[in-house]
């Protein structure tokens, strides 16, 4: 057996030295390149997330349910009705609203710029939920100083360009239902209507029948009476939820002015009352009972004119009872010894009354008394 010289021996460890600088050197220079390699990876998934998070951004911001239902109403915001009602989903036919309970002779006359609120503000969307295909956005706003919060239900409408389009599952309208006593005109916002143009019934519209109106969601919206003969404090209601009739009742007063011209209707009968030289004059509210033979014609005069007030009463007004005083003259004989004496008696009596305003607006006043 071969036995190793010493300087074979010595031969094997040169040539693992001399390996190893060029080892270490290849290391030393994947090293770099690996930490290159993972910092691009890292970098490129930052990159991704970021464009992510962008594009999420602008979705909700531009292209997504929620900024559909932000630009709807911001229009109403800007006072554009006409814009909105353009916005699909909006409109609204006679299957959808008698669907929802609502008779399909329901009036848009509220469905433009004049009747929009004036105040529309601070509108935050506040969550989204989807269900299957249709997404719930919730929005929060400011209308007419009110707090309001409204649920729009949105659904897909094919694609703008690669972008989705949407539209309204449930239409954003709702309804008022507005009764007004003691005025067939009235005022929403700044629109002002007379009931006979926007019932279905027309001139035979009845006074106290409520009259549906279509109107916009969300917005606060005022009612209120502005005539020669009524008046009434504006009633505000505020319309959150789509295809909801919302109620609103208004009693209105009669103005200081038409409770003159009534005054002096009532004083005026009462004067042509007293005319008539008769013991009861035919339908007046007062009148003499005597059992002596009337020897001169009777002679009446007003002494004491009654304050009339007129007040609210069913669709329109009453004339609340007020005392007044009339006096007759005459000459009559006894029936007891026919002696003739003279009489000079203060009459006292009450007036009430209905007033009721015609299709013309002139007033139809029946004048009465409590006491007969």
């Amino acid at each position: 057996m071969e036995q190793a010289t010493p300087d074979s021996a010595v031969a094997a460890p040169a040539v693992e030295s001399a390996a190893l600088p060029a080892r270490r050197e290849r290391a030393r220079r994947r090293g770099p390149r690996t930490a290159e390699a993972v910092g691009f990876v890292v970098i490129g998934l930052l990159l991704i997330a970021a464009i992510a998070a962008g594009f999420g951004s602008l979705y909700r911001a531009f292209w997504g349910p929620e900024a559909f239902v932000e630009r709807y109403v911001a229009l109403l915001a800007d006072g554009r009705a006409a814009d909105a009602l353009r916005v699909p989903g909006v409109a609204v036919d006679s299957a959808d609203l008698e669907a929802a309970g609502i008779p399909a002779t329901v009036s848009d006359a509220l469905l433009r710029k004049s009747a929009l609120p004036d105040d529309l503000g601070d509108v935050e969307v506040v969550g989204s939920h989807r269900t299957g295909d249709v997404v719930e956005v919730t929005v929060t706003y400011r209308a007419e100083g009110a707090d309001g919060r409204s649920t729009f239900r949105v659904e897909q409408d094919g694609w703008s360009g690669v972008v989705p389009a949407w539209r309204f599952e449930t239409t954003p309208l709702a309804v008022v239902d507005v009764t007004v006593r003691g005025s067939m005109r009235f005022t929403v916002n700044r629109f002002e209507l007379d009931k006979r143009q926007v019932s279905a019934d027309g001139v035979e519209a009845q006074p106290l029948d409520p009259v549906p109106l279509l109107v916009f969601t969300p917005g606060a919206y005022q009612v209120s009476v502005d005539t020669a003969a009524a008046e009434a404090e504006p009633v505000r209601v505020l319309a959150e939820v789509p295809l909801r009739p919302v109620p609103v009742e208004v009693q209105a007063s009669p103005t200081p002015e038409f409770n003159d011209i009534i005054t002096e209707q009532v004083h005026a009968f009462l004067d042509r009352c007293a005319e008539q030289q008769v013991l009861k004059p035919a339908g007046c509210p007062f009148g003499y009972e005597t059992y002596e033979r009337v020897l001169t014609p009777p002679v009446w005069s007003i002494v004491t004119q009654p304050n009339v007030s007129v007040v609210p009463h069913e669709a329109y007004w009453a004339i609340a009872p007020a005392g007044a005083i009339a006096r007759i003259e005459m000459d009559v004989a006894s029936i007891y010894d026919g002696s003739v004496f003279h009489i000079s008696q203060d009459v006292t009596f009450t007036v009430d009354g209905t007033i009721d305003v015609l299709a013309d607006g002139s007033a139809a006043i029946r004048i009465g008394s409590p006491d007969r």
